[in-house]
């Protein structure tokens, strides 16, 4: 009577000690089968119960041993995505994907919002709770994470701490150009259909601090390689306080006057691009390439 007591993740004192006849005993031997009170909650059935001195760290063991299956059950919860989406529907029945979408403009974030909600069916509903406007930030990433959604961006980008974000509690954002795709991956993912044969590899990003114009070049951006590398072969991305301006291929990369297969992190490069002109001092160039997806 009186020991501290901790099984599992309960701990407690002793308050009172029964035998299997219901008497009260203040004493237990080895094999001896009691009932006790006194503890802060019921322990699981297995769980080995220990007699210690201190209470306090009886206290402090017990919060950790709860901590770790927090944590170990948080680890086995795999978060909703396109590729998986079907198996949940199927293994955890499912009814319901929803989704927060960011756009490049109002008008946009509508269209995709009322197109994605055009594909529910018997089976799932599709439901945008959140349709914003301007790059993907943290919140939007805290809020997909806590009601278990996917982010789909039409023409813009996370930021690096969204990014971050998203990595850490493995959060899915999809990106697009074109409204249909989008649709066309959602519909497949609930018919268990879907299979890209591509993927996007980001490879580099550059900070654009200076743009020249030359007669026999055309609009020369002088950047910086901020993360990553760029290389020749590269597509660049344009992006604008997050907001993507265009996708477009590499003409030329320069390492002063040399021409160069590739620029890594920390040096200094000028950049055109096959098509797009309209570069501005303080844009992003997202340097990616396309590779084969093979599960």
């Amino acid at each position: 009577m009186g020991d501290v007591i901790i099984a599992g993740t309960a701990v407690g004192r002793v308050r009172t000690m029964r035998d299997d006849k219901g008497r009260n005993v203040t004493s237990a031997g080895p094999s001896k089968p009691v009932e006790i009170t006194g503890l802060t909650e019921v322990p699981q059935a297995g769980d080995a119960f220990e007699a210690v001195e201190d209470e306090r760290l009886a206290r402090e063991l017990a919060s950790n041993r709860a901590a770790a299956i927090k944590e170990k059950q948080f680890a086995a919860y795999t978060k909703v995505t396109l590729d998986n989406l079907f198996t949940q529907m199927a293994q955890n029945d499912m009814k319901e994907l929803t989704i927060v979408v960011k756009a490049d403009v109002q008008g946009s974030a509508e269209a995709v919002k009322q197109s994605l909600e055009k594909i529910s069916n018997d089976e799932v509903r599709v439901r945008v709770i959140h349709a914003g406007v301007g790059a993907i930030s943290k919140s939007d990433v805290d809020l997909a994470d806590a009601s278990n959604s996917i982010i789909i961006g039409f023409n813009v980008r996370p930021d690096p701490v969204a990014k971050d974000a998203a990595a850490q509690t493995r959060v899915e954002m999809r990106m697009y150009r074109v409204i249909y795709d989008a649709i066309n991956d959602v519909t497949d993912a609930m018919k268990g259909m879907l299979a890209p044969k591509f993927r996007e590899v980001a490879l580099g990003e550059l900070q654009v601090r200076q743009v020249m114009h030359i007669s026999s070049v055309g609009t020369v951006a002088g950047c910086r390689v901020t993360r990553g590398k760029i290389t020749r072969d590269s597509k660049v991305r344009v992006v604008r306080d997050g907001i993507v301006i265009t996708e477009d291929e590499i003409a030329s990369l320069r390492r002063f006057k040399d021409d160069v297969k590739e620029v890594a992190e920390g040096y200094e490069c000028g950049v055109t691009l096959n098509k797009f002109s309209d570069v501005k001092e303080g844009d992003v160039f997202e340097a990616f390439k396309m590779e084969e997806y093979r599960d």
